[in-house]
């Protein structure tokens, strides 16, 4: 059994934008299904997938992320394997274009789980992956849109999963290979117009990411700061425990605790241990797609 699961983010996406998405998702599927059909491991697709996304900068990771309130681009991004526990994530970093690489090397090459800031990005530099100038990861559409809300005076960075007029798209991937080995991987620019240095869910084993090969993977998006409240993949992962493994009713949970409890939007993809494919938000859309080895043709939707 094989299966593999994508998002690009929940967030009131523009019906001008939903066939981008849609095309976006499918194209980053076959990339991720391609090479598990081939006898890739998952933690390779995850990355390959996440790499896909964040080279596209129509989306919040990666090239075309968001500015911060100084009008930089600062990155996180996170990745685990469900087999050994393993993790890495690099936060705030300005100088990495594929955050999810960074973050794998973490986890295979370091005896620490998330570096950030100058740390990560010297880390990267000692282990051979690419930097760039900090300039590079700005797309104008982002610079003229950062202008506008500082124009505009206060931002609130909720806003952007439930107003159409702002974007929140966050990227994450689970698969399931071969060898029954679970990988999740979330990458993202955060929100508009942060704080400088402002962490969100994404890097956070428990709150953008977990996995475990006994229960299933889960990757997050939405409002980071309300993600964290209710630590929502490992909220996820322990409905799973106790509910005999039904993604799809811990994932509605899961949403459902962060909007009582946190007032948070967003959404969750899950992969459960038999490679069932679950997805729950509570925006008005959210771009996903998903395919297993028992299905016949790919699910993509917005």
């Amino acid at each position: 059994m094989i299966s593999l699961i994508v998002h690009r983010g929940a967030w009131d996406i523009p019906e001008s934008l939903v066939d981008a998405h849609r095309k976006g998702c499918a194209a980053a599927l076959g990339i991720g299904w391609n090479l598990l059909q081939k006898g890739g491991c998952a933690v390779d697709a995850v990355e390959q997938v996440i790499r896909f996304l964040e080279d596209d900068e129509a989306f919040d990771a990666g090239r075309g992320s968001h500015l911060n309130a100084v009008g930089e681009v600062e990155l996180d991004a996170s990745i685990m394997n469900g087999k050994t526990l393993r993790c890495g994530a690099v936060a705030a970093v300005h100088r990495i274009r594929n955050p999810i690489s960074l973050a794998r090397k973490v986890m295979d090459e370091s005896e620490h789980i998330l570096l950030v800031g100058t740390g990560a990005e010297r880390f990267a530099a000692e282990h051979q992956i690419p930097t760039c100038d900090p300039k590079e990861l700005i797309a104008p559409r982002e610079e003229e849109l950062w202008k506008s809300i500082r124009r505009k005076g206060r931002y609130a960075g909720r806003d952007a999963f439930h107003k159409s007029s702002d974007r929140g798209d966050t990227v994450g991937a689970v698969a399931l290979d071969k060898e029954g080995t679970i990988c999740v991987g979330t990458s993202t620019g955060g929100t508009l117009n942060k704080y400088p240095g402002r962490v969100g869910d994404s890097p956070l084993i428990g709150c953008g990411s977990y996995a475990d090969n006994a229960v299933g993977g889960i990757s997050t998006t939405g409002w980071g700061e309300a993600i964290i409240k209710v630590v929502l993949a490992k909220t996820v992962i322990g409905l799973m425990e106790t509910n005999g493994g039904n993604g799809q009713q811990a994932a509605e949970r899961g949403v459902e605790l962060l909007k009582s409890k946190a007032d948070g939007y967003g959404g969750v993809i899950v992969l459960n241990a038999r490679g069932e494919c679950s997805i729950a938000f509570n925006t008005p859309k959210m771009a996903r797609a998903y395919m297993t080895s028992q299905m016949k043709e790919p699910f993509v939707a917005v």
